[in-house]
């Protein structure tokens, strides 16, 4: 039996805020308080001065296994993500191969099943990403697909989305979608704005994505599909979810650190490790995103963790791969960013990262109430830590040398210790 000793447990699925003890047995809860006595722990951490709460729930990385291992594998990836305090999150689908026949799934959930983590996996939403056929969707979810997704590659014709969103529906999962229309770009992983222009290689306009939202909107309204919009950067956008809730659409949002930590300026400072699609935007629209996150427009955070090579990051801009690594600086950026500055309660920022991404999926996770699975982060939100290394196989990111509150000291998943802080010095 583990005994997690007088932290600070927080659990935004019912709550819950207190100092007390937790009791893990057979990993899952047992129970709280000082009502078990020392002998009968078998194990003891000493949680003081510590949040604990559930495991960190992250609906949306790249662990690019298969096809692309020399940048992040399953294995990596999971250790990563413990590291981070995650112990749950949704591999996006397109690897190589892409994630669209039952055997490439089958054989990524079997060695998913080994890892010290839950590793989910979401299925393609059309054959090679291509936006044409559609994936056989109820195989794929009998297979174990925990939902559909073609992020990385924009779904742009209309009458196929609405299929999608219907297949979707059908089989009773979300749908989350990458929302920029290519015809509107100049040039990816950079806003188009005074940054963009000042370094004379265009850019990606807010427009780009309002329309694909606006679009998406309604046709969740009129399928009654549950539609995840991914990784949103627009304070247009987070308007029209907005609406869309109001309507009564099933939509949700997520978005990811970067986007309410960073603005274009930093592409001046970090060049492509600041290059990510969609990218991160004017301060008005970090406003409205910080906005969207307190009135609860949008629902998640997510990291969008994105491993390239530094080989790959270490090219001029434009030919410089879209994307950053986002799994051990996540839960910091929000204690910084949002707690810290006031926009956020603790237990707000904690839901966002724990309970809602689980309730989208339904999973059984982001709650440790007596009786659930005994996924747990205990981190320090007073800790200042300077980001100097990872854990991922990947360095590509625009916080290293950071200096941020909140130190991840244990994560644990099913029961057992699956990161401790300073495991990997």
């Amino acid at each position: 039996m583990l005994r997690i000793r007088n932290g600070r447990v927080i659990n935004p699925a019912d709550g819950f805020d207190q100092v007390t003890d937790i009791w893990i047995r057979d990993g899952r809860i047992l129970g709280y308080g000082k009502h078990f006595t020392d002998e009968k722990a078998d194990e003891t951490i000493n949680a003081s001065g510590c949040i604990v709460a559930p495991g960190l729930v992250d609906v949306h990385v790249h662990f690019r296994d298969p096809g692309q291992t020399y940048k992040e594998d399953l294995e990596s990836g999971s250790r990563a993500a413990a590291a981070g305090g995650f112990t749950t999150v949704v591999c996006m689908a397109n690897t190589v191969p892409v994630v669209d026949d039952p055997q490439v799934l089958d054989d990524i959930l079997k060695r998913a099943a080994l890892l010290p983590i839950h590793v989910k996996q979401a299925s393609a939403v059309s054959k090679g990403l291509k936006g044409r056929e559609l994936v056989d969707g109820e195989t794929m979810i009998r297979h174990g697909a925990c939902g559909f997704t073609d992020d990385g590659i924009p779904l742009t014709n209309a009458g196929f989305i609405k299929k999608a969103m219907e297949m979707a529906a059908g089989c009773g999962v979300p749908i989350s979608l990458h929302e920029e229309d290519p015809s509107l770009n100049e040039v990816n992983g950079i806003n188009k704005g005074e940054i963009s222009d000042a370094l004379g290689i265009g850019g990606a306009p807010a427009i780009s994505e309002d329309v694909m939202v606006a679009r998406d909107v309604m046709l969740a309204l009129e399928t009654g599909a549950k539609v995840d919009i991914q990784h949103i950067s627009s304070g247009r956008s987070v308007d029209l979810v907005r609406f869309g809730k109001k309507m009564g659409a099933k939509i949700y949002a997520e978005v990811t650190p970067h986007h309410f930590s960073l603005t274009q300026e930093a592409v001046t400072g970090h060049g492509s490790l600041c290059k990510m699609n969609p990218p991160v935007r004017t301060d008005w629209d970090r406003s409205k995103i910080i906005g969207g996150l307190k009135d609860g427009t949008i629902d998640m955070i997510v990291t969008d963790h994105a491993p390239h090579s530094s080989e790959e990051k270490d090219r001029d801009f434009l030919s410089a791969p879209s994307g950053i690594i986002g799994l051990e600086t996540s839960l910091a950026l929000g204690v910084t960013n949002l707690v810290r500055t006031g926009y956020l309660s603790m237990m707000e920022l904690l839901e966002k990262m724990t309970s809602a991404p689980a309730g989208l999926y339904g999973f059984d996770c982001g709650d440790i109430a007596v009786g659930k699975p005994a996924d747990i982060v205990i981190f320090d939100p007073d800790q200042i830590f300077t980001v100097d290394k990872f854990v991922s196989k990947s360095e590509n990111s625009p916080f290293l040398g950071a200096m941020l509150y909140g130190k991840v000291r244990h994560t644990i998943c099913d029961g057992k210790i699956v990161y401790e802080e300073d495991m990997y010095d």
